[in-house]
């Protein structure tokens, strides 16, 4: 999903509609000691630790949990998006040093569903009961082929759209309303020529990053990087998305700043580019990083139609000493109250499709991005949305060929016929590792 989120989506009905809705997402009978928010604290004091990236909302909510369940600490171990995932799959293998609960990421969830053995199976804990609470292709992304096996409950999903600096546009004569903008770029090929037009008016860059339009445009492909068949297809949608963002770069669009670099955050806010591929997850970390900007971000419509980038997992390592514990932790974080904290503090979209009917979701209008009705554009997208197959070397392969894309940017590889051979061969050697 992806650029690495230093990363990684909420919604009641009021009076009895909420107690209905809460009930029927927590999968739960409301009554005492059966929610599980109500249970008693441990017999023993306890410390559970998870492992993330980015913002997972978990700041705010594990006080909240520690309060109401005495006796247990949270450890948060928060780390770089690859790091994390690679430390994982290190502990799995050695058997020991992993988290009560690790966060795992679309890109990745293929590899480590194909562990089940090294994940407490989550079927055996209740979690079938929430199956239906899910966005299907959701449900199935953590659940192994025979259905038997579930390692990891939703968090959020990372419908598309374009975030982008209303005040730049106007000042480079171009319309700032938010369809007006969507209507400009229905394809990619209208984006370059939108963006031609900018950097021509303005003298400075349209995208933060090529790596970062790369991955939507991949997206938007009906097969990734890989078939069902795990058979490495590099000819299909990896290349018109390669040879898009070659064409973007020839034109001179991207500002080349590394996502989550310091100099990337920055430039959020001092106008070293206009737009960027924005996941419903982003929206809180622009926020962050340039809160005096409120009213001047907007989000418009992606081109060539939408998309979903990122969206986590929350699983369980079999070999933690705390199952029961971390169950009913991770139980607790899944709950429609915490998803729709979540949502209102960092903009991640639930996975659960019911909570987009709620009224906090549905009527709020985001105040920093110009009012723009944020749930209604990216649920949308997420529920008509039929993900891509990612494969079990998804991560290492487009990690692989985002290298090559960001030597054309630095100028390090010639932004020709070579730089796609290169890709193939690096993605190749990413496959077979």
């Amino acid at each position: 999903m992806k650029w690495s989120r230093s990363r990684t989506v909420k919604v009641f009905a009021v009076g009895a509609t909420a107690a209905l809705l809460l009930t029927a997402c927590s999968g739960k009978a409301d009554t005492p000691g059966t929610n599980p928010t109500d249970s008693a604290a441990p017999a023993e004091p306890v410390e559970l630790s998870i492992a993330y990236w980015g913002d997972f909302g978990l700041t705010d909510l594990v006080p909240k949990y520690e309060a109401e369940n005495p006796g247990v600490t949270i450890k948060l171990l928060e780390g770089e998006y690859n790091a994390q995932h690679e430390a994982l799959q290190q502990q799995l293998i050695a058997g020991s040093g992993a988290p009560d609960i690790a966060a795992i990421d679309e890109g990745f969830i293929v590899q480590f569903k194909g562990q089940g053995d090294k994940f407490t199976n989550l079927l055996d804990l209740g979690a079938a009961d929430y199956e239906s609470k899910y966005l299907p292709w959701k449900w199935q992304q953590s659940l192994s082929a025979d259905g038997a096996v579930q390692i990891g409950l939703g968090t959020d999903v990372g419908g598309l759209a374009m975030c982008y600096r209303r005040d730049l546009f106007e000042a480079a004569g171009l319309d700032p309303d938010r369809t007006a903008v969507g209507a400009s770029w229905p394809t990619w090929d209208d984006f370059i020529s939108v963006g031609e037009t900018y950097v021509a008016a303005s003298g400075k860059k349209f995208i933060d990053n090529a790596t970062n339009v790369f991955n939507p445009i991949l997206g938007q492909q009906e097969i990734g990087f890989f078939n069902t068949d795990e058979q490495l297809v590099m000819d299909g949608g990896p290349k018109v998305a390669f040879e898009t963002t070659q064409a973007i770069i020839a034109a001179g669009l991207s500002a080349n700043v590394a996502a989550w670099s310091a100099e990337w955050d920055a430039a959020f806010t001092n106008g070293d580019f206009a737009v960027l591929a924005c996941p419903a997850w982003m929206t809180g970390h622009i926020r962050d990083v340039a809160p005096d900007l409120a009213g001047k971000w907007d989000i418009a419509a992606m081109p060539g139609g939408g998309g979903n980038w990122g969206g986590s997992f929350l699983t369980i390592p079999a070999q933690g000493a705390h199952q029961d514990a971390a169950w009913k932790l991770l139980e607790w974080l899944v709950q429609p109250e915490q998803q729709l904290a979540v949502f209102e503090a960092v903009g991640n979209l639930p996975s659960q499709p019911a909570l987009y009917e709620d009224p906090r979701i549905i009527d709020r209008k985001d105040a920093f991005f110009n009012d723009a009705p944020t749930v209604v554009i990216f649920s949308d997208m997420a529920k008509a949305l039929t993900p891509q197959y990612l494969g079990l070397k998804s991560g290492p392969v487009r990690v692989a060929v985002e290298n090559v894309i960001n030597d054309i940017q630095g100028g390090g590889q010639p932004n020709d016929a070579t730089a796609w051979a290169r890709a193939i061969s690096e993605a190749e050697t990413a496959a077979a590792g």
